[in-house]
């Protein structure tokens, strides 16, 4: 799942499309107070409280000069407003699937073991309605499914709930159903599996299913491949 960044609600969201169609999505924007909160419909007071909220919750950076400041939406803002974009999009739009792209690659050999645990296994039997082939399917996302990966936020997932042996805790995590689909044919329902805690980049995803999918369709590493992921 993705890092969480501090709260900010509706009207600071608002605040941050603002500074979004100004200008700021691809560099710094100069704003004054004043108009932001002519074009916010609010006093120059509560625009400067509202860009002060965006930059603690690190959706914002800015620098206040004598006469204004200049402000850029981050990493996590950009990605905050992707999330709105995906949300009205799934409201309006029947076909809004989520489609991410990219080439498979070779994992560290962890999802085998995780994968096979019992306390996740029972799980993903009970909930997903199959047993996982032990081990991911591990897909490096292009450029813009990367900045598009940030929706999964707005997609209905099946969650799968931490446990414990005598050991240790585990994590929880979220699968999203897919369909994984390569020149060589496509595989459905496949899952795309979202620890809460997780080492991977935003540019990679890992994907189950129950088969072992490289030998199902074929795949090498450095093919490419598409996972159209839908609600649960």
């Amino acid at each position: 799942m993705q890092e969480a960044t501090a709260d900010v609600d509706a009207a600071e969201v608002a605040a941050l499309k603002e500074i979004a169609l100004s200008g700021g999505v691809d560099g710094e924007r100069k704003v004054s107070c004043a108009a932001l909160g002519e074009r916010l419909d609010a006093s120059s007071q509560t625009a400067s409280r509202r860009l002060q909220r965006l930059e603690a919750a690190d959706l914002l950076e800015r620098e206040v000069v004598a006469d204004g400041q200049w402000v850029s939406l981050t990493t996590a803002g950009k990605s905050r407003l992707r999330e709105e974009y995906a949300d009205y999009r799934r409201l309006f739009e029947d076909d809004a699937a989520l489609a991410l792209a990219g080439s498979v690659t070779g994992g560290v050999g962890e999802g085998r073991h995780y994968i096979s645990l019992p306390g996740y296994n029972r799980q993903f039997e009970e909930r997903l309605g199959y047993e996982p082939y032990p081990g991911t399917l591990n897909v490096e996302l292009d450029e813009e499914s990367t900045r598009s990966r940030s929706e999964l936020a707005a997609v209905e997932g099946i969650p799968i709930d931490e446990w414990e042996d005598e050991e240790r805790t585990y994590g929880s995590a979220t699968c999203y159903v897919a369909t994984l689909e390569a020149d060589s044919g496509s595989v459905e329902p496949v899952h795309v599996i979202v620890p809460d805690r997780t080492h991977h980049d935003a540019d990679q995803i890992e994907v189950i299913a129950p088969q072992m999918l490289r030998d199902e369709l074929g795949l090498d590493d450095g093919d490419r491949v598409v996972v159209e992921i839908e609600d649960a």
